[in-house]
């Protein structure tokens, strides 16, 4: 009896780099760069070192709990690693956030902007933000309004933060080609450089308005075990 082909996960990383490169090529106006972060939450360190070991070196994670227990030791052992927060982030956990993270792509209040603030100038630390958008408006989900961002920019970029770019996630069962869209619109009115857009499913949209970074989990690693415990 034949078995079947299960790719691994570094086939998995390799067949994304090589549509990422495809999709740039038959972009009009891609980004300069386009940088893929292996979005790696609820998988076991196992599974990411064989993508580091593959010789990515940029990944993500949702929860600071679960990054805590993880990427200590990865980081030493892979001292080069970025590694940026995508998922929501509680104002009572900035001081681990910043300690751990290089990169946030979720500040979208201003109380978090202040704590953000002011664990910066304790720590010393200064990690790269992405203003979170809600580009569709649903309710369920964090995000500054489309209609609020510019606003909420100038006042992030009041407190001296390293504002770069701004993040959305579309509605799930809509194109999200004019959520893309809106969210380029956006950032050039803002003058910010860097866009977190696109996931596993629409991220050859993204790369065709000008997304700088890829959130893609799922394609590489697998489905995700949400059996776990959902800690921040």
């Amino acid at each position: 009896m034949s078995s079947v082909f299960k790719p691994s996960i570094t086939d998995n990383l390799i067949a994304i780099l090589t549509r990422i490169d495809a999709a740039r090529k038959d972009a009009v106006a891609p980004a300069p760069e386009t940088h893929l972060i292996a979005v790696s939450k609820t998988h076991p360190a196992e599974a990411i070192r064989s993508v580091l070991q593959a010789g990515h070196r940029l990944f993500g994670e949702s929860k600071v709990q679960e990054a805590q227990a993880k990427w200590p030791a990865l980081k030493a052992e892979f001292p080069d690693v970025e590694l940026h927060m995508v998922g929501h982030l509680q104002s009572n956990k900035v001081r681990e956030a910043v300690a751990i993270f290089d990169a946030i792509h979720s500040l979208d209040r201003i109380k978090l902007a202040h704590a953000l603030k002011a664990e910066c100038e304790r720590s010393g630390k200064n990690p790269l933000l992405f203003i979170q958008v809600n580009i569709g408006e649903e309710p369920q989900k964090s995000g500054v309004a489309p209609k609020d961002t510019l606003a909420f920019v100038a006042e992030v970029r009041a407190l001296g933060l390293n504002l770069q770019g701004l993040m959305c996630v579309p509605p799930a069962e809509a194109s999200p080609a004019p959520y893309f869209g809106l969210l380029n619109t956006l950032a050039a009115e803002a003058a910010l450089p860097l866009l977190s857009m696109g996931m596993s499913d629409d991220f050859d949209s993204a790369i065709r308005f000008g997304a700088t970074h890829l959130r893609i989990g799922t394609a590489i690693f697998g489905e995700r075990d949400y059996s776990k415990p959902d800690v921040n």
